[in-house]
Order: C-alpha cells, then sequence, then structure tokens
C-alpha cells in the first residue's frame, strides 16, 4: 500500500503541477553572443568614503559600467566602505585589486604594495574648507576656542588633517583648545553644522558642492569661511600582481573620460574635473607635509 501512494501521489503533483502558471526554469546552459559576468574575472575597485555607501555607489557606479563596456576579459566591481577605518583596513590586508585613496592613504597603501597610475582630479582642488552658519559669530579661527569642529575622519587629509594644520598655524592648540569630533562622512561634517551640533565643519570642494546640489536649502544656511592652500589631488592604484595589460587599459580608459559627452557627463557625476597620468613619485610631497604635521600637530592615525 505504501508504494501505491507514493505512485498516486506522485501522479497528483504531476497532474496539478501543470496547471500553474509559472514558467518552468531551465537549468540548461545559456548561449549568447558574450560570456556571463561569472565567467569574467572579477577585480575589486575600492573607493574611499568620500560619501555614504549608497551616495558613493549612486555617483561611482556610473565610471565602473563605462570601464567594464570597455574592459576585454575582464571586469571591475564598485566596493563602497562604511568609514575611512574599514577602507583602510581592506588595502592594509590587500584585498581590493583597485583604489581611489586619499593621498595619505595613498602613501600608506605604497607600503603594502600598490602603485599610483593616475590622480583623480585637479590638484587645485584638494583642500580643506571650513563650513558654518551664515549666522554664526565665528569670524576668525580663534573664535572657535572651547567649541566643537565635525570632521569626517582622523585620516581624512583634505578634510581634516590640512584644515587641522590651518588652525595649528592660525594660534590654535588643535588637541586642547577645540573638541574634535570624527563624524564619519562629509555630508555629515557638514550636516552637524547645519543642525548646530558643530560651529564649524571641515570638508574638501567636491562634497560641498555636492552638497549644494542634493540639499540646496540646508545650503543655504551655510557658507565658507575658510579654505586651506591646496596640495595633491587622490589617486588610483593598483596591486602590484595584477597583470600589466589590464592595469594600463583601466589607465588608458580614465585619461581618455574628458573626450566623449559620456565621459563628461561621469565626471561631472563624481564632481571631478578629469583623471590625470600620476605615479607613487607625485605623492612624495604629501610625505613631507604629513612628517610636518605629525611633528606639530599630531599622530595622523590617533583620533
Amino acid at each position: 500500500m505504501k508504494g501505491c501512494t507514493t505512485v498516486i501521489l506522485a501522479f497528483f503533483l504531476l497532474f496539478t503541477g501543470s496547471g500553474c502558471k509559472q514558467e518552468p526554469q531551465s537549468t540548461g546552459p545559456k548561449y549568447g553572443l558574450s560570456p556571463s559576468a561569472q565567467a569574467v574575472p572579477g577585480y575589486h575597485f575600492a573607493i574611499h568614503p568620500l560619501h555614504n555607501p549608497a551616495k558613493l555607489v549612486q555617483e561611482y557606479q556610473p565610471l565602473i559600467d563605462y570601464l567594464n563596456a570597455r574592459l576585454k576579459g575582464k571586469r571591475l566591481i564598485l566596493e563602497a566602505s562604511r568609514d575611512y577605518a574599514t577602507f583602510e583596513e581592506k588595502y592594509r590586508a590587500r584585498q581590493p585589486e583597485f583604489l581611489l585613496p586619499n593621498p595619505w592613504q595613498t602613501i600608506q597603501a605604497m607600503q603594502v604594495g600598490y602603485g599610483v597610475i593616475a590622480m583623480a582630479g585637479e590638484a587645485a582642488d584638494f583642500k580643506g574648507i571650513f563650513i558654518v552658519r551664515k549666522d554664526s559669530s565665528v569670524r576668525e579661527p580663534v573664535d572657535l576656542k572651547g567649541k566643537a569642529v565635525s570632521y569626517p575622519s582622523a585620516t581624512a587629509l583634505a578634510a581634516c588633517v590640512m584644515p587641522q594644520y590651518f588652525l595649528h598655524t592660525h594660534g590654535l592648540n588643535v588637541n586642547k583648545d577645540i573638541e574634535n569630533r570624527y563624524v564619519g562622512s562629509q555630508e555629515s561634517s557638514i550636516m552637524n553644522v547645519y543642525l548646530q551640533k558643530t560651529v564649524a565643519g571641515a570638508t574638501w570642494p567636491p562634497p560641498w558642492r555636492g552638497f549644494q546640489k542634493e540639499h540646496p536649502e540646508e545650503a543655504k544656511a551655510l557658507t565658507v569661511r575658510w579654505e586651506t592652500e591646496p596640495l595633491i589631488n587622490n589617486s588610483v592604484m593598483v596591486r602590484n600582481d595584477i597583470p600589466a595589460d589590464f592595469r594600463e587599459q583601466v589607465q588608458t580608459y580614465l585619461l581618455e573620460l574628458p573626450g566623449s559627452e559620456q565621459g563628461k557627463a561621469i565626471l561631472v557625476g563624481m564632481e571631478t574635473a578629469r583623471f590625470l597620468p600620476a605615479t607613487d613619485k607625485d605623492y612624495e610631497v604629501v610625505h613631507s607635509f604629513v612628517e610636518r604635521f605629525e611633528r606639530e600637530v599630531r599622530e595622523v592615525e590617533v583620533p
């Protein structure tokens, strides 16, 4: 009887299942003119936390799609990080194949086997700026004494290290005269000022331009009070075990972006003027600046 019951149940399932509207899923091979994404080797392209992960993907995924449409036999996978510490852990462990770090992270990544292939943006755009409310009584750096200042991270070069050095050269003891708050992202540093949680917030031009576009009402209440001298912009780096031909492909397509309307639109979306040729040697200026900062102010990695 048990065997008969099994046979009857099988027939019942066969005929009742045939009445379903859902199309059967094919388990056979899928054919096409190009290999599937799974068949193409993927290389991670990690961007340092210029924005929160969702916003970063929104701005940088078009670049990755653009590159993948031109790369042969390999593809890039965009990788965001929730904060600076997480991003820095990744490259110290040599996990991503490609990086877009800030200049301080660039010299750190060199020590574990990454090399520079381009600079992301004009050097003149890499400077710190201080955002305050328009109704703020803060006019001179000395007015910050006893007050709170926000930054994305203690290791954010343009948005923290350079601004803190600016305050140091304008007579403030950064470690004693003000309360330094490291709030996780560029946008958060600006919003802390708008919400009056801090009296000033440090950031740098691209996030500030983006904030003005995306939050025009909030931006109307804010203004740039001071800016630092420029240094050198973010880099694009590749791990030293990546095939040279693939590295050169990525470099070439990055440098060619301004040559097409699509490329120009991608650059506008990232608030980046263009990618320029660069090497490790171009970032030696960062060594000198960081050494001076650590000698006179604090260690970069200590919040």
